[in-house]
Order: structure tokens, then sequence, then C-alpha cells
């Protein structure tokens, strides 16, 4: 059931990019499984370029296994989010999916426009990305809170300031330690000096 609305959403956004389609016809015939627990999804790559989905015997030519946090990571365009995707497979064929999820986007704007006209489909599409900068910025301001609590009402973290001072302090304590060393060592060395014959 997840395959056709997951295989008809990637393809429309195929149909909008040729580039896209070029790309993934070197994969002709070859299946990807992307496992999310508890889902898994199973795409066949066309002649065409495009996806459908996979018979149910067809061995995948990778496997892509991501979870859910890290699918909300990949998402938000998380570029660092893909080094934790586990891959077993073709790995040429997971890189041009990788190329594909970072670089492939839906033109929000233009679906909306035929629903509803232009001007209507670029008002809506300006509240969806004022919103979602809104969000980000919440989302922004409530970590440095956290952050300023806990380095400075309740210290569960070190602030920089607090961690220079401390490098500081110890690298100053080390020094004296070796000059101290060195006068004890001087004194070792008087005190054992043997005594002239007379």
């Amino acid at each position: 059931m997840l395959d056709p609305a997951a295989a008809a959403f990637i393809n429309h956004l195929l149909r909008g990019a040729s580039w896209a389609r070029d790309e993934l016809e070197h994969f002709s015939g070859k299946t990807a499984r992307f496992e999310v627990m508890p889902l898994a999804l199973s795409l066949t790559v066309l002649g065409s370029g495009e996806v459908a989905p996979a018979a149910a015997d067809a061995a995948p030519a990778v496997t892509l296994s991501l979870t859910p946090g890290l699918m909300l990571r990949l998402a938000a365009r998380d570029e660092s989010a893909w080094r934790e995707v586990g891959i077993a497979g073709d790995t040429a064929f997971a890189s041009a999916i990788n190329h594909l999820a970072r670089n492939l986007r839906w033109d929000i704007e233009e679906d909306l426009s035929r629903a509803f006209g232009d001007i209507a489909a670029h008002r809506m599409a300006e509240s969806g990305r004022t919103l979602r900068r809104w969000g980000e910025q919440a989302f922004l301001n409530t970590g440095r809170s956290f952050a300023e609590y806990w380095t400075e009402e309740r210290p569960l973290i070190a602030s920089a300031r607090d961690l220079d001072d401390f490098n500081r302090t110890v690298d100053e304590l080390r020094d004296d330690v070796a000059r101290f060393e060195k006068r004890v060592e001087k004194l070792l060395n008087r005190q054992v000096a043997p005594i002239p014959d007379a």
C-alpha cells in the first residue's frame, strides 16, 4: 500500500526534473529497499528513469536502513545525517539515491497554482515558508535558552570562558610544578655534593 503511493509521489517529482530521470536510467531494472522500522519500501527503477513498486520476489540491489529520527533529519536537509544511513549493496546506486534526495525539490507552488491559481498558490507557499522559518528560529532560540540555562543558571555544561580559565590555570600549575621540581633537584644536588679532601 505504501509502495504505490511513494512511487507516485517520487515520479511526480521526477517528471519535473529530467536530469534526475537521466541519472536513474543508469540503474534501470535495479531495486532499492528503504527500511524505516517498522516499515519497508521497495522500488524498482524503470527504463524511463521513473520508479515502480518492486515485485514481491525482487532482490534489492541496495538496502538503505534509517531510523525515524534520521528520516526527520534528512527531511530537514541535515547533510550530516546521510553519513548515518546504513547501506548494504550497490554503493553507486546508493550514491545516486543520495544525490537525488539532496537535490530533487518539490515545487509545491507550481502544484498549488494548478488547483488554486497563481496568486493564491504564491500566498500559500509564502505562508508555508514563513511558518517554516518561524519554526526554525523558535527551535534555535529554544536551544540557546537551554544552553544558557545549563551553563549559567544550573551549570551542567561548562561555558567556553570557564573552559579557557580552567585550561589556563592547568597550564600555570604545570609550569609551577616544573619550576618547583627544578629547584628541588638543585637543592638535592647541593646536599649530595662531595666534600673536598683536606
